[in-house]
């Protein structure tokens, strides 16, 4: 099976990369940072598992897919995407943002995950069969204050999955948001550096985060592997948190208003 991963370099999609090519998939790497890339494989190889590395910025549709062109002349077609690639963007009031910042935010966190979508896509129709694997994050479905941009931008997200999933559901294609919970990540950092703009319980959050490494990577990776797999073929169109149990999501249907972004009234 092989998975191409977007934003491998760091963060949570490094980690699920590595996770990955542990349980056994052929790995896709794609980034804008080649070092990384190369970190990344280097440490994927050393542990025996099979990685490509693919520069590309996913703001661009023709350098994505050029590389996803490039990953099915070496590997085959793509059976899972994880659509990982996103930046935080400016912290702090909205009001004082720059309209370039929070362009280049939406750029990446929301056209970024609809090229690597509409990269992929047309060959799992093909085959009647394909994962794609979203990353959100709690900012999908609440508010963040001092972080506009950003939660706009995954709720966005959230949405384009609901709806592509609607229309791609009578082709055994699944995708859903997968929010990992909170990792120690460069965007960590940059929280702590923005300090009080960014907020004294998002300082606090951070902290902790840095402290304690949030949650645990083979929860992470163990569930991400549960969306990838035909155990989840019954679920699409969902926003699933790691504190959801997977278990039992597996075992049971869900009802189609469950984990959306649908409001209800009483």
């Amino acid at each position: 099976m092989t998975a191409l991963i977007t934003g491998a370099g760091r963060g949570i999609g490094k980690r699920l990369a590595i996770g990955f090519a542990q349980a056994g998939m052929r790995v896709g790497l794609l980034g804008r940072s080649q070092s990384e890339l190369d970190l990344t494989k280097l440490e994927i190889e050393h542990a025996g598992g099979s990685a490509h590395r693919f520069r590309a910025d996913v703001r661009d549709f023709e350098q994505l897919s050029a590389a996803a062109d490039r990953m099915t002349d070496i590997c085959g077609d793509v059976h899972v995407l994880v659509a990982n690639a996103a930046i935080i963007g400016p912290i702090g009031p909205f009001v004082e943002h720059r309209p370039r910042d929070w362009k280049e935010v939406f750029e990446t966190n929301v056209i970024g995950v609809m090229n690597a979508c509409r990269t992929v896509l047309p060959q799992m129709i093909q085959k009647r069969s394909g994962k794609i694997i979203v990353i959100a994050d709690r900012s999908s479905s609440s508010p963040r204050p001092n972080f506009a941009p950003y939660s706009a931008s995954k709720a966005a997200v959230v949405r384009f999955v609901e709806s592509v999933a609607e229309e791609v559901r009578n082709h055994n294609v699944q995708i859903n948001c997968f929010s990992p919970g909170g990792a120690y990540t460069s965007m960590t950092d940059e929280i702590l550096d923005a300090d009080e703009r960014a907020g004294s319980r998002e300082v606090e959050e951070a902290e902790q985060i840095r402290l304690t490494g949030g949650v645990h990577a083979d929860k992470q990776i163990q569930f991400a592997l549960f969306l990838a797999s035909e155990r989840s073929n019954h679920l699409t169109g969902k926003l699933i948190d790691v504190t959801d149990d997977w278990k039992k999501l597996e075992r049971e249907n869900t009802r189609p208003d469950a984990w959306t972004l649908r409001r209800h009234m009483k």
